[in-house]
């Protein structure tokens, strides 16, 4: 075979590839583990390609119990580092932040699963609360146990080892209250990983790239920078 020909199936072999030795993040948007909110999605896909970043969307399976979203979560990990990408960046909203800060922190034996950092926006971090009820009974069902409960709780599975994080918030979120965000910054606080934490006085929740929402709307900026330093 030519050199020439085959360069041309190579590159035929790579189309829709991540390029090699490079980092990708993946989008997971919100929804309380019954949907996949829109505006948390492409956009943010979207955003993301603009600062000259490999991103994609994972809509992970709705409506399951756990740990079928992790798995799948994690099987795509490995399809992605598999195409190239050396650092995986989970960048996760509301439940999507639960299931990305899950990725990122609960233990695997599997070194192609690793997780290099995570943005999380109004995440759900707490299954220990009674905060957000609905995810809950769907990803654990009504009588769930408390180790259970206190398994899929982000501060528990905190440790030295776990990868960076930039989280934020709204103080004004009713719907998964900033409570979530400050349990998770101790945990990291405390074990010494390296985190940025914004909790912005205004805003609902789901607020997505949060355009035209006063001060919550900085949040692309801070997180822009921060992506930037762990990619490079």
């Amino acid at each position: 075979m030519s050199d020439r020909r085959a360069a041309a199936q190579s590159a035929r072999g790579d189309a829709g590839r991540v390029r090699s030795a490079t980092p990708h993040l993946i989008v997971l948007p919100g929804g309380g583990y019954a949907a996949h909110a829109a505006h948390e999605a492409e956009p943010i896909a979207a955003w993301l390609s603009g600062l000259g970043l490999s991103a994609s969307v994972f809509r992970y399976p709705l409506n399951v119990r756990h740990p079928e979203p992790l798995l799948a979560l994690r099987a795509e990990i490995r399809r992605r580092r598999e195409q190239g990408a050396d650092r995986i960046g989970l960048v996760g909203f509301s439940a999507g932040g639960h299931l990305a800060g899950l990725a990122a922190l609960a233990p695997s034996r599997d070194p192609r699963e690793s997780v290099q950092f995570a943005v999380l926006g109004y995440a759900i971090t707490s299954m220990e609360t009674e905060t957000y009820r609905p995810s809950r009974m769907i990803l654990l069902g009504e009588d769930a146990p408390p180790d259970l409960r206190r398994a899929t709780s982000l501060d528990a599975l905190v440790t030295a080892a776990s990868p960076p994080f930039f989280l934020w918030h709204t103080a004004e979120d009713i719907y998964v209250p900033p409570e979530h965000t400050y349990r998770l910054a101790a945990a990291l606080a405390a074990h010494d990983v390296p985190h940025t934490v914004h909790v912005f006085a205004h805003g609902p929740h789901s607020l997505g790239l949060a355009d035209s929402s006063g001060d919550a709307a900085t949040w692309t900026r801070f997180a822009a920078s921060w992506i930037s330093e762990q990619t490079h």
